[in-house]
């Protein structure tokens, strides 16, 4: 005796041809597709599945799941979207759903058949999809990767060059500085002779920091314990032109008995840079325009802060100035905040930031 499976599959069987033709009109392709020729060859392996799930009876979830994956390795590389391939198999879905309505078996018969239909198509999406999925995120984190690499490669390139030239720059303002050191000792009275030994020594500034940022590692010279009160002090005196002429208030309260053992010239470097930073900041806005500069002991740490009243840093930006070659500056070259947090990590510490609209901050741990 035949069963309903039966009947329905071949009810299917002599409408196939009518089935294919409407499908195949019907459906979303790209001409460019480089597997247009196996779509039709596909649509037929599914209605093969549909038809044994049908005659058998049992779970045919092995060779759902083969077709799919092929089908999704075949969609992940052409690049085309994944919704026209749920569109298409969706369409197949409908139109066996259609002619197995129109068979002449009763509705009793055709409810059962018609969710194990469904249950095929659910199966078989939900495994292409996923594996679709699974392909997409391994293409692109084999993109990040090479990414990441290829930036990589550049900070080495960049080093080599900047350790290479920047490094013929200094040997000569070396010797300028000295010498303008001599005509200060000579001729004390030479006017001018204070400005171009500071902005001689800025420069000296600058040129450290592309050498810190071309090298793994720099020390010119030996750890040493130091006040850290004198340095900023010392640091106050180098910036007073800077200080004067953006017209900053600079408060500071550190504990004179805080002494560090660490590279001084280092750290020097680093509280240069986050304090000329503060003082372009606050310039931006009207007065008084204040910066702060706390610090205090704690168990075995120091802990530094330096805040400005100057505009906030938005927050999605943050997270990310602390990388290297991010800047918003207009002449900035993104390698200073970068160089702070290399430095101070080196020393085992931790620099972080914080903004809002009343003020802004850059918080350093130390050990002592």
């Amino acid at each position: 005796m035949t069963s309903a499976a039966q009947k329905l599959v071949a009810h299917l069987d002599a409408h196939f041809s009518d089935f294919l033709s409407y499908w195949q009109s019907h459906m979303y392709i790209a001409d460019n597709d480089k597997y247009i020729d196996h779509v039709m060859h596909n649509g037929i392996a599914m209605f093969q599945l549909v038809k044994d799930t049908l005659l058998h009876s049992a779970s045919n979830r092995e060779n759902i799941e083969q077709l799919a994956y092929k089908i999704a390795k075949e969609r992940a590389e052409t690049n085309m979207s994944i919704g026209e391939f749920v569109y298409n198999t969706n369409l197949g879905r409908r139109l066996v759903i259609k002619y197995a309505l129109q068979s002449t078996l009763s509705i009793e018969e055709l409810l059962p058949l018609i969710d194990e239909i469904n249950c095929v198509f659910d199966q078989f999406l939900f495994y292409a999809v996923t594996k679709y999925s699974e392909l997409k995120e391994a293409e692109l984190r084999e993109k990040n990767l090479f990414i990441t690499q290829s930036h990589k490669d550049r900070l080495t390139l960049l080093g080599q060059m900047s350790s290479s030239f920047v490094h013929e720059f200094r040997n000569p303002l070396t010797a300028i500085i000295g010498f303008i050191q001599l005509l200060k000792f000579e001729h004390p009275g030479l006017p001018y002779l204070d400005i171009i030994d500071h902005e001689l020594q800025q420069l000296k500034f600058r040129i450290s920091q592309f050498l810190h940022a071309s090298r793994k590692e720099i020390v010119e010279s030996e750890k040493e314990i130091f006040s850290l009160l004198q340095l900023f002090e010392e640091i106050i005196e180098f910036l007073y032109a800077s200080i004067v002429d953006g017209d900053v208030k600079i408060s500071v309260s550190i504990d004179p008995s805080i002494h560090i053992f660490a590279y001084k010239d280092q750290l020097r470097q680093v509280f240069i840079n986050i304090l000329l930073n503060s003082i372009e900041a606050v310039k931006e806005k009207a007065k008084p325009r204040c910066i702060y500069i706390d610090a205090c002991r704690q168990d075995k740490s120091v802990y530094i802060k330096i805040t400005n009243n100057g505009p906030p840093i938005p927050e999605e930006l943050v997270q990310t100035i602390f990388e290297p070659f991010f800047t918003t500056k207009k002449l900035g070259t993104g390698i200073g905040l970068y160089i702070c947090k290399k430095i101070i990590e080196d020393h085992g510490g931790q620099i972080t930031c914080t903004s809002n609209e009343q003020m802004t901050s850059f918080s350093i741990r130390l050990p002592t």
